[in-house]
């Protein structure tokens, strides 16, 4: 670039040397975000739905049983369902709920 005296130019050709800058560095920034953005997705590697694939978690069994009603049962994780409060509340401990293991 030749060498200017911006306090030489006028208004008008200080706006319009403004509008050139912008319009340059919203080019070269959008060129560098969407080579970032590229560099992203190679490094992420998403599977076919375009999601990120998750890692694969062992099954969790159940290990506690509601006495009074058999099909409600909880893994130990996770919040405590409402009737293992219960439970305890009347006098029970986490032992009586236990599910027997059958090994």
């Amino acid at each position: 670039m030749k060498d200017q005296n911006f306090a030489m130019m006028s208004a008008n050709e200080l706006w319009i040397l403004h509008e050139e800058i912008r319009a340059i560095l919203s080019a070269k920034l959008d060129a560098e975000k969407d080579e970032l953005n590229r560099r992203l997705a190679q490094i992420s590697r998403p599977n076919q739905n375009g999601e990120r694939a998750r890692r694969p978690y062992p099954k969790v069994y159940p290990k506690y049983r509601n006495p009074e009603r058999p099909a409600e049962t909880w893994s130990g994780r996770g919040k405590q369902p409402r009737w293992v409060a219960a439970q305890l509340r009347s006098g029970k401990k986490f032992d009586d709920l236990l599910i027997a293991r059958t090994h």
